[in-house]
């Protein structure tokens, strides 16, 4: 969904919530008590019936190890090939979405991009194999980097957010109560051509927060 407009371009914000397979990407224009929603969409990083663009930690995780136990070469290189196709496509993609949106007149100035406490791990290969719980949570932080890539080609500011502190953040900015904000979240999913659920709701209001901080600066 892009929402029309016929006037100059209006500076709107996006926000990335990201997930197996590609991310949430809302775009919210306005920065005051009555934003508007713009864009829902969802990111591809993975081609259909691929799955090393899919869970590239996956694949590597069921590969042997070399005699000596240390990760195979083979399941390193698939893990480069897998995060490779997931940057180019993030690339892609991002780039789609600004053109429709300029086309539209709306221009993207700054972009949320959600994280999490789990940015500690720094070897996600090593992470992935150590436990047959780990490999999920790589391939969401393998996606994320995959839009900062993205973005970083980009012309627009990025802005990272913890999303568990984010509810609290967002209601000292607009001084209104979770309760509040969760009740306007709800209330947008009207307007919303697809899926509303958490996950729009925390990107939408990760861009929302964006945008105010550009009023700010």
């Amino acid at each position: 969904m892009v929402v029309r407009r016929k006037r100059a371009n209006t500076r709107i914000g996006l926000g990335f919530r990201a997930g197996r397979g590609g991310s949430v990407v809302v775009g919210v224009a306005g920065d005051g008590a009555k934003p508007q929603l713009v864009l829902s969409r969802f990111l591809a990083t993975a081609a259909e019936g691929d799955r090393l663009s899919l869970e590239p930690y996956h694949v590597a995780a069921e590969m042997a190890r070399d005699p000596l136990g240390r990760v195979a070469a083979a399941a390193v290189a698939a893990v480069a090939e897998g995060r490779k196709r997931q940057s180019r496509m993030a690339l892609d993609g991002l780039a789609a979405i600004v053109r429709e949106l300029r086309e539209e007149k709306w221009e993207p100035v700054i972009a949320a991009l959600l994280v999490n406490r789990a940015g500690w791990i720094t070897d996600l290969l090593e992470y992935s194999i150590f436990a047959p719980e780990h490999p999920p949570v790589a391939e969401g932080l393998a996606v994320r980097d995959a839009l900062r890539f993205a973005l970083g080609q980009s012309q627009i500011k990025v802005l990272e957010m913890d999303e568990k502190s984010l509810p609290e953040v967002a209601s000292k900015a607009f001084r209104l109560s979770i309760a509040d904000i969760d009740l306007r979240l709800k209330g947008l999913g009207a307007t919303a051509d697809g899926p509303w659920r958490k996950e729009q709701k925390l990107a939408f209001l990760s861009a929302w927060l964006a945008v105010r901080s550009c009023s700010d600066s």
